[in-house]
């Protein structure tokens, strides 16, 4: 079998392309004409593979949807507008007023105020601390339908339990829903640990340059969809395989049109060939920026699975090829966080993961502050934490501007 990025690169090529194209054409149209009538009701009623309006599906977004399932050595793979319409199709799609999951408690911000809006609307949501299986276990009730964790929490990486959890799932039967976005399919697999779903917000490092939202769920193929109670009867008349995906599609595509455009889907294409040889420099440059930011004197804590000292150290060290390119950390508390922020150069003040550019953000104060104090104490989030997205600068020009930053802080 080719490697990662051969396999990426080639992907389109697999099949015929107009012209001899090495890319897969951006075909725009929203529909599909048939010259048989009959055919058209028979793609219709899953009988025959074909495209039947663009909300469910276009050429341009199935070569996507192709490499993702390969990325993550999966079965299928279904792409969406953004990544949060990727978390919001679980809900949507295969749960009900009753249902019960136990999700890790150190979450996204908007993921876990998805949940909450899942609360709402009567699925019960038990939030537990995911880097100890025995908090998922003892969550777990009769009405549990799923367990979802990230793999490395954002922003204060914490690491989950996540082949302790992905074996107590396939013991009892439960869905394992990973979120790799943090990781991405070149660091990690979750198929490995016996997920059945993984999430990736293609926005991050899968597209890479911060210039299109995307979002995508693959079915690995570990989960047997005939455990799962919420399958409705016109979706089980396809592969087991397949039924999962299909009732996503239907629900979360064709009823609530969350879809991905064949544009944003080219465009992500293209970014995904690069991906092995941005997330080597970054991962690269993050570990000598933890390490300076960690000996440094007016620098409190650091947090990133890379360094040794971290809680997770060793577990992230057995799982993932590299620990990533997000780590936040805390100034001393006479530092004012704003003014070492105003100070650097060349990392942007913005918010977003996995770019090619280092971006920095003050968590409590931006994207965790609607959640309260009380919220952000619970999930380990200081009020000076600040996160980090590490890019593919030079290292030497990253070292010199934090040290410069901090040097007038």
């Amino acid at each position: 079998m080719a490697g990662f990025t051969t396999t990426i690169l080639h992907n389109d090529r697999q099949s015929l392309i107009e012209h001899g194209s090495v890319h897969k054409p951006i075909h725009t149209a929203v529909t599909y004409g048939y010259s048989d009538a009959r055919e058209l009701a028979e793609v219709f009623q899953g009988k025959k593979s074909g495209y039947r309006y663009g909300r469910q599906g276009n050429p341009t977004v199935t070569a996507l949807e192709d490499k993702l399932t390969k990325m993550e050595d999966g079965v299928a793979s279904l792409c969406f507008a953004s990544g949060m319409a990727a978390i919001g199709a679980l809900p949507l799609a295969l749960l009900k007023s009753g249902d019960h999951v136990v999700s890790s408690a150190f979450l996204f911000g908007n993921t876990s105020n998805l949940w909450q809006t899942a609360a709402n609307l009567g699925v019960e949501v038990s939030f537990v601390d995911a880097t100890n299986v025995a908090n998922v276990e003892a969550a777990i009730t009769k009405a549990t339908r799923m367990v979802f964790v990230e793999t490395i929490a954002n922003p204060r990486t914490q690491v989950v339990d996540l082949a302790q959890i992905g074996a107590l799932c396939q013991a009892r039967g439960i869905l394992f829903v990973v979120d790799n976005t943090m990781t991405s399919p070149y660091l990690f697999r979750p198929k490995a640990v016996g997920a059945g779903l993984v999430i990736n917000s293609l926005t991050k490092a899968i597209s890479g340059h911060g210039d299109v939202l995307g979002g995508c769920i693959t079915d690995t193929g570990a989960y047997d969809w005939r455990n799962y109670p919420n399958i409705a009867v016109n979706f089980q008349k396809q592969a087991v395989q397949q039924w999962g995906i299909a009732q996503l599609r239907a629900k979360s595509l064709r009823d609530f049109g969350a879809c991905l455009s064949p544009d944003a889907a080219h465009q992500i294409a293209i970014g995904a060939e690069t991906m092995a040889l941005r997330i080597d420099r970054q991962c690269s440059n993050t570990s000598q920026l933890t390490e300076m930011l960690a000996a440094h004197p007016k620098v409190a804590a650091v947090y990133y699975p890379g360094l040794k000292n971290h809680p997770q150290h060793g577990l992230a060290s057995e799982l993932f090829k590299a620990q990533g390119s997000i780590f936040s950390f805390e100034l001393n508390a006479d530092i004012d966080c704003f003014d070492f922020l105003n100070h650097l150069k060349i990392a942007i003040s913005a918010t977003h993961l996995g770019d090619n550019r280092t971006l920095i953000i003050p968590v409590a104060h931006t994207i965790f502050f609607e959640m309260g104090a009380e919220r952000r104490a619970a999930m380990g989030i200081a009020e000076s934490l600040i996160r980090v997205s590490v890019g593919i600068e030079d290292p030497a020009d990253l070292l010199s501007d934090f040290k410069q930053a901090l040097e007038l802080s």
